[in-house]
């Protein structure tokens, strides 16, 4: 292994991770988003932490709650369960619809606004649950947890369950369930044990996920991951079918490398290697730094206005991405891609004045709004980012 993680650059790295997280990015989301009237969490909020929107974000009221829950187990702290559980309480008393399914958003006390066809809030809860099952033992999350996770694979790997998306002109099919599967399944496993749900372990499924991520959506003739695809994996000549997002496949090789870190398996070692290598290429802005939103297989011009922007979350799954592959490989090649996506998101995304990060540059760097959250952005991809990166360090 190369002397990147020298002893001053180890300290620059946990002071960003470890310490901002715990001094900055969670106080800022236990103090303004935390919701002590009506439980859960609000995470439409502005530059300095004001609600601008009191709708909540079903999946968020899981991503919360695992944050939180995770912490908890990390460095043990009353108002980090206190949080995990008022947003799993949430969760438990208001988001379900009569048929069991999650809604997507609810006012701030709990009437239902929106139900999507996805299962991503269930996903999401079943982490929450399950982490928070870990911190306090409460035997009701753990069921919920559960039923969480058999809903989420119900819904996405049956067919005929899910309501279909388009019409059946030209199916497609995509790898978002797969690759949220594998992390949640990662996820309960961690927290649960690697028991049997629907039928297998957690490790199983995991597996199995992992094998149709590569059978469908991987294409080592063109060095790249698709995002979408016809039935039986070829790619489709339109503007979805040849969409990438580099962010997306990054976060997805990061999954994999942590399953073969834990079990040993060479093969999966070298596909999420391969993944962060491909996608990297693609991806990477070469003109401005950072890492563009969507890219086209074939170099066409994308349809998506935003296709140019910097989100945050595809720079935390990079920061994430290239320090595992570093620390699993010694390759001085992922340091050098550690050091780049990390000062880029660094000199770009926080927001030093009032704390926390903005969620959306344009091209060359710079705010497109103040919000610091909304629907989509809360506290999940950035504090995962840091506490992983934190625990890797540590190691």
């Amino acid at each position: 292994m190369s002397n990147y993680l020298t002893p001053d650059r180890r300290a620059q790295l946990l002071a960003e991770y470890r310490d901002r997280l715990v001094g900055d990015v969670l106080p800022f989301w236990l103090k303004n988003g935390l919701d002590r009237e009506h439980g859960g969490i609000m995470t439409a909020l502005g530059r300095t932490g004001e609600v601008i929107d009191t709708d909540k974000s079903v999946w968020f009221q899981g991503r919360a709650g695992w944050t939180f829950a995770t912490m908890y187990n990390t460095t043990p702290r009353a108002d980090y369960l206190e949080a995990a559980i008022s947003c799993c309480e949430f969760l438990r008393t208001k988001c379900y619809a009569p048929g069991g399914k999650l809604y997507f958003t609810v006012t701030r006390d709990g009437k239902p606004l929106r139900m999507r066809r996805y299962v991503y809030a269930e996903s999401f809860a079943a982490i929450a649950f399950a982490a928070t099952h870990k911190a306090n033992g409460n035997a009701e999350y753990r069921s919920l947890a559960i039923q969480a996770f058999e809903t989420y694979l119900r819904y996405s790997f049956t067919p005929g369950v899910m309501t279909a998306k388009t019409e059946s002109t030209r199916p497609m099919r995509s790898c978002g369930p797969l690759m949220i599967g594998i992390v949640t399944a990662q996820e309960m496993r961690e927290s649960l044990g690697d028991i049997e749900v629907a039928g297998k372990t957690f490790s199983a499924h995991i597996a199995g996920m992992i094998a149709e991520y590569e059978r469908y959506f991987v294409k080592p003739d063109l060095k790249v991951v698709m995002e979408c695809v016809g039935v039986n994996g070829e790619i489709v000549d339109h503007f979805e079918g040849r969409l990438l997002n580099p962010g997306h496949a990054i976060e997805a090789a990061w999954f994999i490398l942590h399953e073969s870190k834990r079990t040993g398996n060479a093969a999966w070692k070298r596909l999420g290697l391969n993944i962060l290598d491909w996608m990297w290429a693609r991806g990477w802005d070469a003109k401005h730094g950072g890492l563009l939103y969507f890219v086209d297989v074939y170099g066409k011009p994308i349809q998506e206005y935003w296709h140019f922007m910097k989100f945050w979350w595809p720079h935390n799954e990079a920061v994430i991405a290239t320090l595992l592959a570093y620390t699993m490989t010694g390759d001085d090649k992922y340091a050098d891609m550690h050091r780049q996506v990390h000062d880029w998101a660094y000199a770009h995304f926080p927001d030093q004045e009032h704390g926390e990060w903005y969620g959306y540059l344009d091209r060359a760097g710079n705010p497109t709004t103040e919000l610091k959250g909304n629907m989509w952005k809360g506290p999940f991809h950035m504090p995962r980012m840091k506490w992983y990166c934190w625990q890797l360090l540590e190691a």
